[in-house]
């Protein structure tokens, strides 16, 4: 089942000043910030990066259940439906996944996988 582009349209205008890296993954998008993933969209539903606490708390809200693709929920994330997210819910989501991210130390960038260059003045070995 491929992801819902609508809305991952509507996740996109709403963080696109946030300074957002946006990838290909699991089928459907994901959101980084910093290096930390943030959000996304599988399927038709949202995924939202929260942290264990907020994770545990957001699963007592409608709409929601573990972020689980592979039998094994991720932990400190959520899915959140589509028939969930009006504007002001899938803003509101949104903010609170930034909020946690924010929380987190940037990662560093992953090296180039192309062919390696020589250093100077070496033979590379």
């Amino acid at each position: 089942m491929p992801y819902d582009e609508r809305l991952d349209a509507r996740v996109s205008a709403l963080v696109n000043e946030w300074g957002l890296t946006r990838r290909k993954m699991f089928g459907g998008t994901c959101y980084m910030r910093s290096g930390n993933m943030l959000c996304g969209v599988y399927r038709d539903s949202l995924i939202l990066r929260l942290g264990e606490e907020g994770a545990t708390a957001a699963l007592d809200r409608p709409h929601t259940s573990p972020f689980d693709i592979t039998g094994k929920p991720m932990t400190g994330w959520v899915m959140v439906e589509k028939s969930g997210l009006d504007e002001q819910a899938l803003r509101t989501w949104l903010l609170c996944a930034q909020r946690f991210v924010d929380t987190l130390p940037p990662k560093p960038g992953k090296p180039h996988r192309g062919k390696r260059k020589p250093t100077k003045g070496g033979s590379g070995s």
